[in-house]
């Protein structure tokens, strides 16, 4: 009897210990599947948060760089106004300079005539003043007849003189005039190509930096 009991142990022991083994391989390969998703998973939010981080930095770079963009066509168009604010006043100044040589000159000329008309009263007032002193009247006539002369060649120095000084008057107005008008189509002329030069300046910027914003935001988007 304990012959039998012996017996059926030994054959049992093989069969149950060939299943504990498949028991234990399936419990390692149920043990290595849920290691295996579970590292799956773990990669997948690894993935998604690297990707959401990137999104999230594109998409922070693109509004830096708008604000940048902004900020750039911002100052280039103060620039551009300042630029045309500067022009206006050189011109405004160039202008006033104009007025006040053309007012220098009139001056001028004005006093070129004063003198000849001076110099003849006082002549005149040395003629009389001259025949006073004389009673004899041939002697106060030979006086008179000299002093007469001598007012007629003055008069005809002074009045040459004076003929010089208004031409010589005349001509250096004319000179600023023309200089001057000349300076005001110049100036006006250099104004108005920076103007221009300053506009298409700042329309190309304007443009390059919103083609480049869009760049940037189709890029950051994408």
């Amino acid at each position: 009897m304990a012959t039998q009991t012996q017996s059926r142990t030994k054959t049992q022991t093989p069969a149950k210990r060939q299943a504990a083994t498949r028991k234990a391989a399936a419990t390692r390969q149920r043990n290595q599947r849920s290691a295996t998703a579970k590292k799956a998973a773990a990669t997948r939010r690894r993935t998604t948060t690297t990707t959401q981080r990137s999104a999230a930095g594109k998409k922070a770079a693109a509004t830096r760089t708008s604000n940048q963009t902004t900020s750039s066509a911002r100052n280039t168009q103060a620039a551009a106004k300042t630029t045309v604010r500067s022009a206006a006043r050189t011109a405004e100044a160039g202008a006033q300079a104009g007025v006040f040589t053309l007012e220098y000159a009139g001056k001028q000329a004005e006093r070129a005539v004063l003198i000849p008309v001076g110099a003849t009263l006082v002549a005149r007032d040395n003629v009389v003043e001259a025949v006073k002193p004389y009673t004899k009247r041939n002697t106060a006539e030979r006086e008179l007849s000299k002093l007469q002369h001598q007012v007629r060649v003055d008069i005809t120095k002074f009045e040459r003189r004076g003929n010089t000084a208004r031409n010589r008057v005349e001509r250096q107005v004319k000179r600023t005039r023309t200089r001057v008008e000349r300076e005001l189509r110049q100036r006006r002329t250099q104004a108005t190509r920076v103007v221009k030069r300053n506009r298409r300046e700042a329309e190309r910027q304007v443009k390059a930096v919103r083609r480049d914003v869009g760049q940037t935001v189709t890029s950051a988007v994408s």
